[in-house]
């Protein structure tokens, strides 16, 4: 059975980031023979025009990083999406496999160690967590990096 990833992204927002970006990503995932659950698509039978529509949206994002085997986020940003990092967080709390894209060169934080707020790492290993860290599109496939092991039942 396939392994589902929650993939948590703010690019749904932007025509351009959804045409040019997200594809990009959801097809790598795929590639290593997961299930992608990418909320934009995933939520587009939701009718945004009725009453209630944001509550629903939220619903059914956070049902899905509950249901999923790991989160996928994209932290770009200073700070990174607010919704990004809710779905983060939940994830975390369910004990979720993490895993964090980042390859906006801002640092937004006060550690030394961490690029971004200290929270947003709290769902990595200690040591290694740099495994768990992607900053290049390329680097998801990456055999020695923890997406792949996890995948392959090496975690």
């Amino acid at each position: 059975m396939k392994k589902t990833i929650y993939l948590a992204n703010p690019y749904g927002f932007s025509i351009q980031q959804k045409r040019h970006l997200l594809p990009e990503f959801v097809s790598i995932l795929k590639s290593l023979g997961t299930e992608v659950w990418e909320p934009f698509s995933r939520n587009n039978q939701i009718d945004l025009s009725k009453e209630g529509w944001a509550y629903k949206v939220g619903q059914a994002d956070l049902r899905d990083v509950v249901e999923s085997d790991a989160t996928f986020a994209i932290v770009n940003g200073t700070p990174p999406d607010e919704g990004v990092m809710i779905e983060l967080g939940a994830a975390i709390a369910l004990g979720k496999k993490t895993f964090l894209f980042r390859d906006d060169f801002r640092h937004c934080t006060d550690s030394e160690h961490y690029p971004l707020n200290l929270m947003v790492f709290t769902g990595l290993p200690e040591e290694g967590w740099q495994d768990y860290y992607y900053t290049s599109v390329d680097e998801i496939a990456n055999p020695r990096k923890a997406l792949v092991r996890w995948l392959a039942n090496d975690l």
